[in-house]
């Protein structure tokens, strides 16, 4: 296995800051430990060959042989009309008549 280069403790802060994780002093070092854990699998499965192994973005193209086998469709993609925003906004719990207003709920 390649030697992979540790998360240093900055960078668990950092990873923790975006996160809007508050760990504790003892927790950091397992999440240090995790992080490294993570990167190690990661490089393992970067060592394997992968050269002739097609790319896949889409899985349209695996659900083929299953709707044949099976029987069963996809809904078709089409435009449809929407719901009015007027009766939308009437079943709101709080509106301003545009938006949904919703409580905050991360504070920095």
């Amino acid at each position: 296995m390649a030697d992979v280069a540790g998360v240093t403790m900055d960078e668990v802060l950092r990873v923790a800051e975006l996160a809007n994780l508050d760990l504790t002093t003892e927790e950091l070092p397992h999440m240090q430990r995790d992080l490294n854990a993570i990167l190690g699998h990661i490089a393992q499965l970067n060592e394997l060959d992968t050269a002739g192994v097609p790319a896949m973005a889409q899985v349209g193209e695996m659900l083929g042989a299953e709707i044949e086998s099976t029987g069963a469709s996809l809904r078709a993609d089409a435009v449809r009309p929407s719901l009015e925003r007027a009766a939308v906004m009437d079943s709101a719990p709080e509106s301003d008549g545009r938006f949904f207003k919703v409580p905050k709920v991360i504070e920095r």
